[in-house]
C-alpha cells in the first residue's frame, strides 16, 4: 500500500459516511423522485395547470407564445430529376426543364409542408406570390396518403 492511499480504517469510515449520507438523502427525497417504486398502473398523469397563462385571453393568448418563431417559407416553381453528369455540364444560359407547366400554380411550403398554391406576381420589380388556394388539413392528409 502506498503512503498516499488511505488506510483500511479510513476507507471504512468513508464508506460509513457515504452510506449514512445516501440513507439520509433517500429518506428526505421528494415524492416525485419516489415514483419509480410505484407500479406503472398506479401513476397518474401530472397536471400542468400551474403552467397555464395567467391572463384570461383564452386561445389567442396561447398562440401569442409562438408567433415570433421563424419558419422557412419556400415557393416551389417546379422539380426535375437529372443525372449528376448533366449538372456538371450546366453553364450560364443553360435551361433546366421542370415538371411544372407554364401558368400552373406554384406550391407554397412552410418547413417543407405544402400549405398553399399561388401565382407569380411582380411588385416594384420584385417577385411575389398571390395565394390562390389554401390547402386544408384534410387535403394535406389525402396528399400524404397518395405519396405513400
Amino acid at each position: 500500500m502506498s503512503p498516499d492511499s488511505p488506510s483500511q480504517e479510513e476507507q471504512d469510515a468513508m464508506a460509513a459516511e457515504w452510506a449514512a449520507a445516501l440513507a439520509e438523502a433517500s429518506s428526505a427525497a421528494p415524492a416525485a423522485t419516489q415514483v419509480a417504486e410505484v407500479a406503472p398502473e398506479q401513476v397518474s398523469t401530472p397536471s400542468f395547470a400551474n403552467f397555464a397563462p395567467t391572463s384570461a385571453a383564452g386561445p389567442a393568448g396561447d398562440i401569442n407564445m409562438i408567433l415570433d418563431i421563424p419558419v422557412q417559407l419556400t415557393v416551389e416553381l417546379g422539380r426535375t430529376r437529372i443525372p449528376i453528369k448533366n449538372i456538371l455540364q450546366l453553364a450560364q444560359g443553360s435551361v433546366v426543364e421542370l415538371d411544372a407547366l407554364a401558368g400552373e400554380p406554384m406550391d407554397v411550403l412552410v418547413n417543407g409542408y405544402l400549405i398553399a398554391q399561388g401565382e407569380v406576381v411582380v411588385v416594384n420589380d420584385k417577385f411575389g406570390i398571390r395565394l390562390t388556394d389554401i390547402v386544408t388539413p384534410s387535403e394535406r392528409m389525402r396528399r400524404l396518403s397518395k405519396a405513400a
